[in-house]
């Protein structure tokens, strides 16, 4: 969890420790590291630009969904191209509704530095045909002999200039190749353009978008090509409910027609004659509970009020005043059952690092969000599974929390003064297990829906008294790579 494993050397762990806030804004700020090293513009550009027949072929492709639609760029190559290679290519995909004001501007800056057609506006690019159509482009005419697209496929990077989601987005996509066998599946580097920018920090790439933005892009640029490679779990989610209910799922999370749940665990009750499936992948974290009702109604009412989200700081002041109107801080004062805890309408099975049999743990009753932390970083930053003692991992069962274990840290929130101290890091959270899968299943009755969010992109997730909702969690069986900043 705080630990990714350097992808070159799975032996030698890179620690990569929480940070405070104001790390991260001298970081983001460019007044460590490089700050005193000058970046040269057009040695950078050198560096990272493919020759123009490449980027053509590549963007046609692209456009046309079709392998074959850059070919033209390949027989008519320029006799003025002098066979150099380019030594670290890179491609950006950029949000460029990310990061209030600062997204036009900066993917303009960034194609100054670049090129036009190695940065894409996730707008018109989505991260699935880069793969399919320009990253297959490189791979046929590599395979066809031409050396610097043979080079550039092995060598590119990608850098994501956005928020957690647009990462996971990429990362998903990219995981295409780990499936197909196209190897080597491309590192990826961030520019912190969301809210939280949990996965940002965690590879220290910073937890805001920085002012000094100019100077910092070109340092970005550069350590996306020298910084080392490091592994990151990814966690399968499958969701299957009654047929009949409704919702609207977030981009992480698509229908499809069959759910494929681990047979050794018996499901306890009938089965609907008509059943509605899902699946999907985290990076960071899954919860469901209070927290994710919070995040679900600060989503709505920005989508319904853009005017209202101008920036990082704006949004988390807007989302810390809405999580004081949603009953958060004042349960011991209402009797409705839907402000109560989790224990009322939720099952939690785990299976345990190295054991293949499922094991029931308890709902701890004062519990009213649950989460499964994949890395040290949540709610923009903070650390609530804490730094623990190894007398209190040995007395608990638990193993010291890294990114690439194969372990998914579960732990519960009480009302809101308990998580408040907990995101402030005066306590941890409450600890309930580590799990190298998770299965959780949901009856209704009083409550009529429960709030799950993955990465940040919440739902409502409507419940039946009659029949069970299951959610299971398993890891990817192929690790993502991420470019660590230090």
């Amino acid at each position: 969890m705080n630990s990714p494993t350097t992808a070159r050397d799975s032996s030698s762990p890179t620690r990569i420790v929480a940070r405070s806030s104001m790390t991260d804004w001298i970081r983001a700020c460019g007044l460590s590291g490089l700050a005193g090293m000058k970046i040269d513009k057009e040695e950078l550009r050198r560096r990272l630009s493919m020759p123009q027949y490449l980027r053509l072929a590549m963007l046609d492709s692209i456009k046309k969904k079709d392998v074959d639609g850059g070919d033209e760029h390949f027989r008519s190559r320029s006799s003025d191209y002098d066979g150099t290679v380019p030594q670290s290519p890179i491609v950006v995909f950029i949000n460029s509704r990310s990061g209030g004001r600062h997204g036009p501007v900066l993917k303009e800056r960034l194609q100054q530095l670049i090129s036009e057609e190695q940065v894409f506006d996730l707008l018109d690019v989505k991260p699935h045909e880069f793969v399919r159509y320009g990253l297959a482009c490189l791979e046929k005419w590599g395979n066809n002999g031409d050396i610097c697209a043979k080079e550039t496929r092995r060598n590119i990077r990608v850098v994501v200039a956005g928020g957690d989601g647009t990462v996971g987005w990429v990362l998903g996509c990219l995981g295409e190749l780990h499936q197909k066998g196209r190897d080597p599946v491309p590192p990826v580097a961030v520019i912190p353009l969301g809210t939280g920018n949990d996965l940002s920090r965690s590879y220290g790439w910073g937890g805001s978008f920085p002012f000094a933005w100019k100077s910092a892009i070109k340092r970005t640029l550069h350590q996306a090509t020298t910084g080392p490679i490091c592994r990151l779990d990814s966690w399968h989610v499958v969701l299957q409910m009654p047929g009949g209910e409704v919702i609207d799922p977030p981009h992480s999370l698509k229908a499809t027609e069959d759910c494929h749940f681990d047979q050794t665990l018996e499901i306890d009750g009938g089965i609907p004659d008509k059943v509605n499936c899902y699946e999907g992948v985290f990076y960071n974290y899954f919860s469901i509970g209070m927290d994710a009702q919070v995040a679900y109604g600060f989503h709505h009412l920005r989508n319904e009020k853009p005017y209202l989200a101008q920036g990082p700081i704006t949004n988390k002041i807007i989302y810390s005043s809405y999580s004081c109107t949603q009953g958060w801080f004042l349960t011991p004062c209402v009797s409705d059952p839907s402000l109560r805890g989790l224990k009322n309408i939720l099952r939690i099975y785990i299976k345990k690092a190295r054991c293949s049999e499922w094991e029931q743990i308890p709902v701890p009753r004062s519990v009213r969000a649950i989460v499964a932390l994949n890395l040290h970083n949540y709610g923009s930053g903070r650390n609530p599974w804490g730094k623990l003692k190894p007398e209190y991992l040995e007395k608990r069962g638990f193993v010291e929390a890294h990114a690439d274990d194969g372990l998914l840290e579960i732990f519960g929130l009480k009302q809101g003064w308990h998580a408040s101290f907990v995101m402030v890091e005066l306590i941890s959270a409450k600890h309930i297990a580590q799990a190298s899968s998770i299965r959780l299943e949901i009856r209704g009755g009083e409550w009529k829906d429960a709030f799950m969010q993955m990465d940040g992109e919440p739902w409502k997730q409507p419940m039946s008294s009659d029949y069970l909702t299951f959610l299971e969690i398993k890891r990817v069986p192929y690790q993502s790579l991420m470019i660590n900043r230090e």
